[in-house]
């Protein structure tokens, strides 16, 4: 008798398992809502936390993927009126590396350009920038 009450048991934990991971496979997954790769929470407490991650954006032990999670994408920072325009290139790749944590090599792979010819642009920049 005890041995058939454990087993009914253990099958009615079975059943019970099978039936919460059925609904949780039709629910929506609590990722869909994740912002950044970090960021889970109502829209508030999202917009609270990005205003605070621009804050302490220069932190280097808040993860680079966390402090810029609102950047603007590549697409938008190079408007094609920028693209063809050198000097404004130029100056929102600075823009893109130094103000939006882009690497210079993801710049580069965007606007065509080898990396080198980036950080030529980064070091001219950076040389106008100290005189």
């Amino acid at each position: 008798m005890v041995t058939s009450a454990i087993q009914w048991g253990q099958r009615e934990g079975r059943e019970g398992i099978s039936a919460i991971c059925s609904r949780g496979v039709r629910q929506e997954s609590i990722w869909s809502e994740v912002k950044g790769q970090a960021i889970l929470g109502g829209v508030a407490f999202v917009e609270g936390l990005i205003d605070h991650l621009r804050r302490h954006k220069d932190i280097p032990e808040i993860p680079k993927s966390q402090r810029f999670v609102s950047r603007p994408g590549l697409e938008e920072i190079f408007k094609e009126g920028v693209r063809r325009n050198s000097p404004r290139r130029d100056g929102k790749v600075v823009e893109a590396v130094e103000g939006y944590g882009y690497t210079q090599r993801e710049v580069a792979d965007f606007l065509g350009l080898h990396f080198t010819s980036v950080s030529r642009i980064m070091k001219q920049r950076n040389k106008m920038q100290k005189k």
